[in-house]
């Protein structure tokens, strides 16, 4: 909507300009702003535009904005302007406009809020990438909702996007999962066994344990995996099923192992040596990332020989950029704040423009259950899984209660509330508006009511009052929100979006009869609902939350 107000209001320039009414030409014309009113007797935009010529006309802005204000008037869209305050440009549509806006939203039906703004540009969302050492938990299940409805806000917004999983099966703790393993198995095989501070406690390793055994019983011929191996292979299978049953798939796994086989982590040490970026010191060595904006240098190698994680991290940042995506998005835990100014010194060594890279910060989740915090865990090993809420309250309330908070905000997640088939639910309040609809429709049928074709909105115009446009210009929102979405790389604005939607359509069908005595009233109500059912549909599909149509 915006969009078309700013070129009503260029024309309207172009025109003033044109009659000599103003100085200033097209070429010249400040970048001004075009705002939604939020209190309705303010019109339904307003610009600052008039301000902004102040300078080049070298005139009063109520002035300046009296003549463009009735240059904007004589658009067939608008109803009427006014000046307000100190040169402010408040714009009235016409009620003829939003219908016409109501069948550019039915006739765009599921494409409806898709753009193109996003054309050409190539963006990689990482999420997830938990350590293949546990089942996922409620915090990676925060993580991987936010990445990807994000990857979906963008894909609709024109961007060519790519998901990957960033595996770390190399290092210090997958070596201790094996080790972990291979307790168990020497528990399970009546060995008293005593587990180290490093090693992972959950029963799941018991599990894998077994599993392993049976494996190692079996044979097969071929070559015998390590317990390390079998572990990795078992926990990506079980994080895969967990994220399929989640809604998610991802379009690469990328393991950090694979680094190595290419030699890519000594190919980046080398071309940082190059630079002289990289020293030696107390026998480990170090890349100056303080150089770069970090707080202090950063450890490659240890004296022991052992390489950090960041020392893969720099070569897998190194390969993301190789494979030429425009935007490098991370979506990481809170507690890897600090990360973000090494990951961005690295960079800046190789010349490269660090804001390409994009971090996202997933705050904590607070699990409630009717207000009363649930315990994490009685002992050691033992934590509140994706699975387990998945499993009590589903899919869908699961994804839309961790986006109904912006992604680096504290989340109290009630399991009772998202159970809960009534009104105070938020999923439940908004999922409701789609099987509203077509319950609607169904029975609009059974009274015999032939349900109209979106040409026959042409001439309904006299048909939506103040009540019917509060709801459309709404609806017109929806481009918007997923272009800003998009572009603040925020998934939680749809969310926001969609829960004003229902708080506005739900009152809205308790106050009105849909079908009515009057074939023209009812006519325009279910064209109505039908563009509410549509958006409600899409935005959940950004989501990925799915649409029922009972409830």
């Amino acid at each position: 909507m915006k969009k078309d107000i700013s070129e009503i209001i260029k024309t309207a320039l172009k025109a003033a300009h044109a009659a000599g009414e103003l100085k200033t030409q097209e070429s010249a014309l400040p970048a001004f702003t075009v705002d939604q009113s939020k209190k309705e007797e303010f019109g339904d935009f307003s610009t600052n535009v008039a301000m902004l010529l102040t300078k080049h006309e070298g005139k009063p802005p109520r002035d300046i904005a009296a003549l463009i204000s009735k240059r904007i008037s004589e658009d067939e869209n608008v109803e009427r302007t006014e000046v307000a305050g100190p040169g402010f440009i408040n714009i009235f549509l016409d009620s003829a406009y939003w219908v016409r806006l109501l069948g550019r939203i039915l006739s765009s039906g599921a494409e409806y809020g898709s753009s193109t703004v996003g054309k050409g540009k190539r963006v990689q969302v990482e999420f997830v990438s938990a350590n293949p050492t546990g089942p996922l938990h409620i915090g990676h299940g925060r993580g991987a909702a936010v990445g990807d409805a994000l990857a979906r806000v963008l894909k609709a917004a024109g961007y060519e996007v790519t998901k990957e999983f960033y595996i770390n099966d190399a290092g210090r703790q997958v070596f201790n999962l094996g080790e972990s393993i291979q307790l168990r198995m020497q528990e399970l095989q009546g060995k008293k066994i005593e587990l180290g501070e490093n090693h992972y406690k959950g029963d799941y390793i018991i599990d894998i344990a077994k599993d392993y055994i049976e494996a190692l019983k079996k044979g097969g011929g071929g070559a015998v995996p390590t317990a390390t191996e079998f572990g990795i292979s078992a926990m990506i299978k079980w994080i895969e099923e967990d994220l399929k049953e989640f809604g998610i798939e991802f379009d690469e796994w990328f393991s950090e192992g694979s680094l190595d086989d290419e030699g890519l982590v000594t190919k980046t040490i080398e071309e940082l040596k190059s630079k002289e970026l990289v020293y030696e010191k107390d026998g480990a060595t170090w890349f100056r990332t303080e150089k770069f904006g970090d707080d202090k240098d950063r450890v490659l190698i240890k004296a022991d020989g052992e390489r950090t994680y960041f020392a893969s991290d720099i070569a897998y940042h190194r390969d993301k950029m190789a494979r030429g995506f425009d935007t490098l998005v991370n979506v990481w835990g809170a507690d890897h704040h600090g990360y973000e100014a090494r990951v961005r010194a690295l960079f800046r060594a190789l010349g490269l423009d660090d804001s390409a890279l994009k971090v996202i910060f997933i705050q904590l989740v607070a699990l409630l259950r009717g207000g009363v915090p649930v315990a994490m865990g009685k002992r050691s090993g033992e934590f509140v899984t994706l699975r387990h809420v998945i499993d009590e309250v589903g899919s869908d309330a699961c994804r839309f209660f961790f986006l109904m908070r912006k992604s680096d905000a504290q989340l109290d997640f009630d399991l009772e509330l998202a159970k809960s088939q009534a009104s105070e639910n938020p999923v439940y309040y908004v999922q409701y508006c789609n099987a509203r609809v077509l319950s609607i429709f169904a029975h609009a049928k059974e009274k015999g009511v032939k349900i109209p074709e979106d040409s026959e909105l042409a001439g309904l115009a006299d048909k939506f009052g103040a009540e019917e446009i509060r709801l459309i210009r709404h609806l017109g929102r929806f481009e918007e929100v997923i272009e800003r979405s998009a572009k603040e790389m925020e998934p939680h604005r749809v969310t926001f979006y969609l829960m004003e939607l229902a708080g506005l359509f739900h009152p809205y069908y308790n106050r009105n009869r849909v079908v009515t005595n009057d074939p023209g009233t009812t006519k325009a109500r279910l064209l109505l609902f039908k563009a509410v059912g549509t958006v409600a549909s899409n935005g959940l599909k950004l989501l990925g939350v799915s649409t029922p149509e009972k409830m």
